[in-house]
């Protein structure tokens, strides 16, 4: 693609001024935006992996749930880069800067136990869904393209702690049928 082609493709595909957002709305919409897209593909890789080691009596669920879990990530990831794109924005494009940018920590599962895992993956939704409410107050009705697509994203991560929520839950009723006791429940 020549010079002229790239500005022609660039002019077309970044028009704030032609959605009513003047650049610092842009910029600062586009800053929490990468942010999050940082967030979505940790998720991605911390799911897909627990999915890989994750043990326990109800494996087959757990490791079914984290793969689809860990591929709506991979959505969230892709639609958030569409809209970084469409408002000027550029992806972060490197592990590190991914790491350096994040808002939710990265939990690597170094344990397989189920429990833990079911544990340490509702925290990573916790964060998220705080991640998503701070956007939408932060853009507020002033972009609300973007506001309807992290409603969108809010719903699925609501509705992936409450997927693992369950699953913990579920593994809580079976030590306290076998008699194991129960472990301490998330607040």
């Amino acid at each position: 693609m020549n010079t002229e082609e790239k500005q022609i493709c660039t002019d077309a595909a970044c028009n704030c001024k032609g959605m009513g957002l003047d650049q610092k709305t842009c910029e600062e919409i586009v800053h929490h935006l990468r942010r999050a897209y940082c967030d979505e593909w940790l998720a991605f890789m911390q799911y897909w992996t627990a999915a890989q080691v994750v043990a326990g009596v109800m494996r087959p669920e757990m490791t079914c749930e984290l793969m689809e879990n860990a591929n709506e990530e991979l959505e969230h990831a892709r639609m958030l880069a569409d809209r970084i794109q469409t408002l000027c924005g550029e992806v972060p494009r490197s592990p590190q800067e991914i790491l350096e940018n994040c808002n939710c920590a990265f939990v690597a599962p170094t344990d397989p136990c189920g429990y833990r895992i079911m544990c340490q993956s509702i925290a990573s939704e916790r964060c998220a869904i705080a991640v998503y409410n701070r956007i939408l107050k932060t853009i507020g009705d002033r972009d609300p393209v973007t506001s309807r697509m992290i409603l969108e994203i809010l719903e699925d991560e609501e509705e992936h702690e409450y997927e693992f929520r369950q699953i913990k839950e579920d593994i809580d009723a079976s030590r306290e049928a076998l008699g194991m006791g129960v472990k301490t429940p998330m607040k």
